[in-house]
Order: C-alpha cells, then sequence, then structure tokens
C-alpha cells in the first residue's frame, strides 16, 4: 500500500470521502435515554439487542464514546449509526454523551473538552452505568461489559479501564479495576506526547488539559500511555491509512503498555482511514464488531 503520509493529497481526499460517508448516515434514535446528571450533555442513549449473537444467553452490553475531538459540534448522534449497528449484532448499548468545548461554548466552539468536566462526566456515566442499564436494557449483562470508543472516545475509553490506576488522590480514581471484559479502542487518541509531536486534531490533547501552561501537570491524570498497566484485556484496532489520528500514536501506547509488562492487541487495517472503524457501510466496522464479540463473549 502506498505510505499515506507521503501522498498528501490522497490522504485528504480519502478521509474526505470516508468523513462524508459516515456523516451523511441518517442519526439512528435510541430505544430509551436516561440522564446520568443534571447538564443536558449527561445524557445515555441505550439501543436494545436486535440480533442473536449468541441464542439464550443474555447479551453483552457495549458502552461507546464517541469521538471528535472532545469538541462541541461533535455529539453522540454521528456515533449512532454505529451504535445501532452493534444492537443489530446482538449485543445491548449505552451511548454516552459528555461536556466538550469551552463553558458556554456554542456549536462552532473550536476549544476541545473541559477540564475537569469532560473527566468527571465519564467517570459519573461509567459508574451510574450498572443501575440505568437495568432499567433500560433489561435484556443484557451488565457483567459482560466491554468499552468502546472512537478518536477522541478512544482515549476516553482507555482512560475509564485505568482509573484504578489514577495517581492518589484523583477525584475519579477506583479502588480497584472496573468490572469490564475489555477495551476495544478504535483509533484513539492515545499517547498524549505523540499526538502533540504529531498535532493530532490541531493540538486537541493540549486544549483538553487547559493549555499549555497546565499540559506536564495534569498530564499524568489523563494520559492513558501513562496509566499503565490496567489488567483489563484491550485492543486498539487502527487504519494504516488513518490521516487524522496516525497509525503512529496506536503504536506508542502498544509500546508504552509493553514497557510496563502488558499486551495490548493491536489490529492493523490495510487501505482503512480514520472514520470506516465506525461507519456500518465499511468493512472495517464488522472487524471491529468481531473484536468486541471476542471479548464480551
Amino acid at each position: 500500500m502506498p505510505d499515506a503520509a507521503a501522498e498528501p493529497g490522497t490522504a485528504a481526499a480519502r478521509n474526505a470521502a470516508e468523513e462524508k460517508s459516515l456523516l451523511s448516515r441518517p442519526a439512528v434514535d435510541p430505544d430509551s435515554s436516561a440522564a446520568y446528571g443534571d447538564h443536558p450533555d449527561q445524557v445515555i442513549d441505550f439501543y436494545v439487542p436486535r440480533g442473536a449473537a449468541a441464542p439464550g444467553t443474555p447479551a453483552p452490553v457495549v458502552v461507546v464514546l464517541h469521538g471528535g475531538a472532545w469538541r462541541a459540534p461533535y455529539d453522540r448522534r454521528h456515533i449512532s449509526p454505529f451504535a445501532g449497528f452493534l444492537a443489530e449484532r446482538g449485543f445491548g448499548v449505552a451511548s454516552v454523551e459528555y461536556r466538550r468545548g469551552a463553558e458556554g461554548g456554542g456549536a462552532d466552539d473550536p476549544v476541545a473538552g473541559r477540564w475537569p468536566d469532560t473527566f468527571d462526566d465519564v467517570a459519573a456515566a461509567l459508574d451510574a452505568l450498572p443501575g440505568l442499564a437495568r432499567r433500560h436494557l433489561p435484556e443484557a449483562d451488565t457483567r459482560r461489559t466491554v468499552l468502546t470508543g472512537h478518536s477522541a472516545g478512544g482515549h476516553l475509553a482507555l482512560w475509564a479501564a485505568a482509573r484504578h490506576v489514577l495517581p492518589a488522590g484523583a477525584p475519579w480514581r477506583l479502588d480497584g479495576p472496573a468490572p469490564l471484559r475489555g477495551v476495544v479502542a478504535l483509533a484513539p487518541i492515545a499517547d498524549f506526547e505523540v499526538a502533540g509531536k504529531l498535532d493530532v486534531c490541531g493540538g486537541a490533547a493540549r486544549q483538553l488539559l487547559g493549555g499549555a501552561e497546565h499540559f506536564a501537570e495534569r498530564r499524568p491524570y489523563a494520559d492513558p500511555a501513562l496509566l499503565l498497566p490496567t489488567g483489563i484485556a484491550t485492543t486498539l484496532v487502527q487504519g494504516r491509512a488513518d490521516a487524522d489520528v496516525p497509525q503512529a500514536v496506536a503504536e506508542a501506547y502498544a509500546d508504552a503498555a509493553a514497557r510496563a509488562g502488558e499486551v495490548v492487541g493491536v489490529t492493523l487495517l490495510e487501505d482503512v482511514g480514520h472514520f470506516p472503524l465506525i461507519d456500518p457501510s465499511a468493512d472495517a466496522c464488522a472487524v471491529v464488531a468481531e473484536e468486541i464479540a471476542q471479548l464480551a463473549w
């Protein structure tokens, strides 16, 4: 395959076409929604399992964390076709919304994330999920929960699975590992140092932590590459032709895990960019569903 980095025009055209394919799909409405807090963005959408991944067995739960560089214009609606796709494959799905962008920012807000609100929300959503899922996904078994997320959501999935190894005193720290079957992180912004060097999403990771003046201080609380080992089965799925979050970011996280004594699976997909991983019309999306199934069942 040609090196996408060596052909920027080709990579940009591919990326634009893949993004258009995903974002042109109509949103898939959830079966129900529930608040996990008072803010309008503190909500989880639930999709009941429709397929029969394992007949006669309660469905696993897949928690979906959307991407969009932690910026306000990108909410969970763009990942709803992926959530619906997983429900059709037999999973109970919980799609989490969380606060993004600056406080008071509007639909065009270019700022990535809020500190600490984005992290507060993901932690609160995961803590509330078992009780909410029992009411909204009665067909599912929360003891078989897999976290997945795309891009910035992949970062949040890895972070949420590592809360028990956060520095002492962190407000989101858990006493022990979360009861998860595993994590499938899709083109995740998984190593903030490498992402910064590559200027991933216009320096979004720096913005998420409040800018350069706070980056070094807050990074130990937020960068998955520093929160290892987790002891939780983890797989990264990455397109080799991804121009938004390059393969080097996932590889850096896997290398950090190996240095910490942990094996992280990395599935690299040829001729696949950033968006097909969550586009039900793309073959890559079926690969993602299979990776989730391997952990869930």
